[in-house]
């Protein structure tokens, strides 16, 4: 029983920094509304600059004052990161301010190995709290039991804060409805900076309060992001109370789950997460938000047909595309049908996204159901190539056949929790389930027969699968069921009135996404050879909104030009630089403030302006604020 006491204790402990850090991220999603990718960088942040005070200035400033200065570093760097940036684009797409901070993400990967190196740091213990303490044969060290204290007591300032503040009452506000607050002639600007620095506060706090108990390294962002996103989600979105009863099951999960279920250990957290969402989408503590106002610039531009010269340009940029293998090397071949195949990625969830109005968090799930497809079928059944590629795609079918079933029940921010959480459920499977899918090692020797053995016949037949999946996606967007589609994405109280049957709509859209994205995790799984649990990872479904953002959802083009783009320069820059999450992230991050409609977007657009006559200005423009109510 003393073992357990501990266990329980232990994840009491681990309960106290994730509330930290998930308090933070809830506050400043609740207010502003941004899903901020960046708020792990902002931990770990906080984890080595107080490394590097506890460490180098432990005279001067001791090491609790060298963890109250790290986190008040950090959160003036926050301040600094919202008024130069975000500030600029929250009248842009949310979607837009998490590809913002997921390159201040990039950048922030590398400047800590920059300056820190590129192994893993372990910090002093704390002061008055280096033995443990004996309970029944059982050891706990003081350090924990000092932050089983701590969490409540950040509970109490914070719920004094906000509950006995005016500032406390306007962030609370504007957590149910910021429309109102700024009617109430509340200034916004300054509101946000104040909730942002908190946020990281709280979150830079939660990193370097971490220190005595892991060593700090430059993956502790991605690490901690996830379960954050899943903290929250639970709690509640603005609820601080939700935050610290989410960090603490979620934490004594972990604890316990290692012990009583091996196996599926880290599927428990993820299963908790979907169940919380489709039951209760507000979460535990939540309070279901007040409905969104549409703003100017969220209006997808309907997609309409090519006309004859830009069919024959689609035509021409093809046949010159299928000419790479007599001009490039092998290297340039690989390179092009990886290209290929995550141009099929993008474009399907582009389709979901731009014409379904959907926006998938976990769309790699179904790529990786794909890849794990083809890889069961060539080395468990020994099934020819052929026959691969037509039946292993049909495992992201099934997934998004199951999933879509519940995720199409909800919208905005929930439905993106939702598709995140299936997707990490499946993830661990991949993970834990090591009799099958060989775990962290993965399913090795899946190569491609040899009549697509060659660089230059696979570099083919990614492409002319890639050119077929694109058609299809148009074809369908331009159908009968794409413009029901359509009807549902932007008014679905009309759609259903009319007889659209709108949530079967949807889910038929999510399949289709899904299936398309597992004929590319087929492709990707013979292009390299093997399949691992990555495939199925939450940095796999960033790189695919990236694409489709870069490149422009209100498009049509946009996500094969973001795919070409992002992956072309991500492989450049692997080669070239050793920081090429640095450039790669500065990219993303100039993209986003000069082209906030992604780089085919901005384009489209100043040609329409340069078409248009004077005259039909003013009628645009009232289109367009009769749109924008």
């Amino acid at each position: 029983m003393a073992f357990y006491i501990v266990q329980f204790l232990t994840g009491l402990a681990s309960a106290a920094s994730l509330f930290l850090v998930a308090s933070g991220l809830s506050i400043i999603f609740g207010v502003t509304r941004i899903v901020n990718f960046a708020h792990g960088a902002f931990y770990m942040m906080g984890a080595y600059i107080a490394f590097t005070l506890t460490e180098q200035w432990s005279g001067a400033l001791g090491f609790w004052g060298g963890i109250v200065a790290a986190s008040l570093v950090v959160a003036v760097i926050g301040v600094l990161v919202e008024i130069v940036l975000l500030r600029r684009i929250y009248h842009a797409p949310e979607l837009f301010q998490l590809l913002a901070t997921f390159g201040l993400t990039l950048m922030v990967e590398d400047l800590v190995v920059l300056t820190w190196g590129p192994s893993d740091l372990v910090g002093r213990r704390a002061p008055g709290f280096k033995g443990a303490v004996d309970f029944f044969g059982q050891v706990i060290p003081s350090y924990d039991l000092f932050l089983i204290v701590l969490g409540p007591l950040v509970l109490g300032a914070l719920w004094l804060l906000f509950q006995r503040t005016r500032w406390g009452v306007l962030v609370r506000a504007a957590t149910q409805d910021r429309d109102m607050v700024a009617a109430l002639g509340v200034n916004q600007k300054w509101l946000f900076t104040s909730v942002f620095a908190l946020g990281v506060f709280l979150a830079a706090l939660g990193g370097a309060l971490q220190i005595p108990r892991d060593a700090v390294h430059h993956a502790l962002d991605l690490r901690i992001i996830v379960d954050v996103f899943v903290v929250v989600v639970i709690g509640g979105l603005g609820s601080i109370l939700g935050a610290f009863v989410a960090a603490v099951l979620v934490s004594e999960l972990n604890a316990f789950g290692i012990l009583i279920f091996p196996t599926i250990s880290i599927i428990l957290v993820f299963a908790v997460m979907a169940v919380v969402l489709i039951v209760r989408p507000w979460g535990l503590f939540g309070r279901k938000e007040a409905p969104a106002r549409r703003t100017p610039g969220l209006t997808i531009i309907p997609w309409r047909a090519l006309t004859s010269l830009e069919r024959l340009g689609a035509a021409v940029v093809l046949a010159l595309a299928a000419l790479l293998p007599f001009v490039g090397g092998n290297y340039a071949l690989t390179v092009g049908a990886e290209i290929a195949i995550f141009v099929i990625f993008a474009a399907s969830l582009h389709f979901l996204m731009a014409v379904g109005g959907l926006a998938s968090f976990g769309h790699a799930a179904y790529f990786g159901l794909g890849a794990y497809g083809v890889a069961f079928l060539a080395k468990l059944a020994g099934l020819p190539m052929i026959a691969c590629l037509l039946l292993g795609p049909l495992l992201g079918t099934i997934g998004a056949i199951v999933f879509g079933v519940f995720a199409v029940q909800l919208s905005g921010v929930y439905f993106a929790m939702l598709t995140l959480a299936f997707a990490q459920i499946v993830w661990s499977i991949a993970f834990q389930w090591v009799g099958v899918t060989g775990g962290d090692n993965g399913i090795l020797g899946v190569w491609p027969e040899k009549w697509a053995g060659s660089p230059a016949h696979f570099y083919w037949l990614a492409l002319g699968i890639t050119a077929l999946i694109v058609a299809s996606l148009r074809v369908i967007t331009f159908s009968p069921f794409g413009f029901a589609l359509r009807a549902m994405r932007d008014s679905p109280l009309r759609s259903e009135a009319i007889g659209i049957d709108g949530k079967r709509i949807q889910w038929m859209a999510f399949v289709i996404a899904g299936t398309a994205a597992g004929i590319g995790g087929a492709l990707f799984a013979y292009l390299k050879g093997s399949v691992f649990p990555d495939s199925l990872g939450i940095s796999l479904s960033v790189d695919a909104l990236v694409m489709v953002l870069l490149g422009g959802i209100e498009t049509v083009s946009g996500a094969i030009i973001g795919a070409i783009v992002y992956k072309a320069l991500s492989i450049w820059l692997v080669s070239q630089t050793d920081w090429s999450k640095l450039v790669l992230g500065i990219f993303i991050v100039l993209i986003v403030v000069v082209f906030p409609k992604g780089i085919v977007g901005t384009f489209e657009t100043l040609t329409a302006r340069r078409r248009r006559p004077p005259s039909a200005e003013p009628a645009v423009l009232s289109a367009e604020m009769e749109s924008a109510r």
